[in-house]
Order: structure tokens, then sequence, then C-alpha cells
């Protein structure tokens, strides 16, 4: 009986004893790998996940700061970066700049529905805006092949209309900001519901070309547009 006795003692006291864990890898694969269970780098088209491989690095840093302090509003992103330094949003920005995988075909949402009035009012406004409602194209900030400009600004092709229209409805309303002056909540107050849509349509039914990067800064019209207070900051890696 004491045998018995002690044998369970000590079975019961290795119960209690701490698990002993191994550290993850500290490489970079693991430090984004959260990162990754959403924004698969050979990303799904999800409208609520969109594509950030190939983004700009400044662009993605600035989004990263923009959560993390409060100007973006998305309780789950704001939680995996809250307590991240400006060096490691850094090297998360970089690791997904630098990665250019294919384009998957198209999904189908709203954009699918668009009729030929309805893209062709959003081609006009992303080729040449709409001067009497002081909208610029947005060919004149994203780049004439729209695969966005080196270093702060996103390319749009790609992306799912969905996407798009919970975007423009966020600047709108004002859960998504930029630092002041912010130009795409600017614009997105100019845009009556019908454009968006339009927008959004047209830009989903473009097909990337595979190759494509973002253009360099020397490409666009100087002055732009609008100024951008993301851009003014210059908060680039």
């Amino acid at each position: 009986m004491r045998s018995l006795a002690r044998l369970m003692l000590a079975s019961a006291s290795l119960s209690l004893a701490a698990p002993t864990w191994a550290a993850p890898p500290d490489t970079l694969q693991q430090r984004v790998a959260a990162c990754i269970a959403c924004h698969a780098v050979e990303e799904r088209r999800d409208a609520y996940f969109p594509r950030i491989a190939g983004k700009p690095a400044g662009y993605l840093y600035n989004q990263l700061l923009n959560f993390r302090d409060g100007r973006r509003n998305y309780p789950m992103m704001t939680y995996m970066v809250a307590q991240l330094s400006d060096e490691y949003l850094r090297e998360i920005a970089e690791f997904f700049a630098a990665q250019h995988p294919v384009y998957p075909p198209a999904a189908p949402g709203s954009g699918a529905n668009a009729g030929a009035g309805a893209l062709a009012r959003g081609r006009q406004l992303v080729l040449h805006g709409d001067a009497s409602r002081k909208i610029p194209a947005c060919v004149s900030c994203h780049g004439a092949a729209l695969g966005g400009v080196a270093p702060a600004i996103p390319g749009l092709l790609g992306l799912p209309s969905d996407y798009i229209n919970a975007q423009f409805g966020a600047w709108r309303s004002g859960t998504r900001r930029a630092a002041a002056p912010d130009c795409m909540a600017d614009i997105a107050g100019r845009l009556a519901a019908d454009d968006v849509a339009a927008l959004s349509g047209w830009l989903s039914q473009q097909a990337p070309d595979a190759a494509a990067r973002p253009a360099a800064a020397q490409s666009l019209p100087a002055p732009l547009p609008l100024r951008c207070g993301g851009l003014d900051q210059q908060v680039t890696p």
C-alpha cells in the first residue's frame, strides 16, 4: 500500500509540474506567421483580408501605424500590432512588399453585376476623374497602370469590389482615417454611392499584370492633385 501511495504521489507531482516549452525560432517567417494566417501571400481575394503582397513598403508601414495608433479601427488588427515597435512594423511591411505572387482569377462580387453604364462611369472616374465635382482621376495618384507608386501609394488592381466599397464606406464614416489632411476621406466625401459602386466594379474587372510593380514617384505629376498627410509625413521605411 505504501509503495502504491508513493507511486500515486509521484504521478501527481509530475502532472502538476510546469510544462516546458521550446522557444519558437527567431526568424522573419515566424514573426509574420500571424499576418499570413489572414493575409496569405497566395491570397484568396477575400473581401475582408485584402492582398497586401507587393504593395509599397511605405504604404504598408503607414497602415500598420494607423491601426496601432487608432486612425484605423479593426479590433483584430489593433490587437495584433498594439505592442509592436516601429522597427518591427517596418520589418513586416518590407517582408510583404517583397512578395509578388501571381494574381488569382477574379472572384465574383457586387462588381460582377455592374452594367455597361456603371462600368463606363467607373472607367471615367479612374482614368479622368470628374472636374465638375473636383474628383481627381485615380491614376493621377495611384499610377498610370494602377499598380501603386513607391514609396507609399498602394495599387488598386487585384482588390475585390466589396473590399473597395467597404473602404470607401469606412472613409465616409470616419472609421478609417489617415494623418491630416486625409485626402482619401476628402475624395470619398465627394463621391456618390453610385460612383463608388461604379469605381469598384470597373477596378475589380481589370486583370492585373503579373509582372507589374509599383511605379517610381517621379512618374506622378507634381504637385499631386490633393495633399495627403500620410505622404507629407514621409513615414516610410
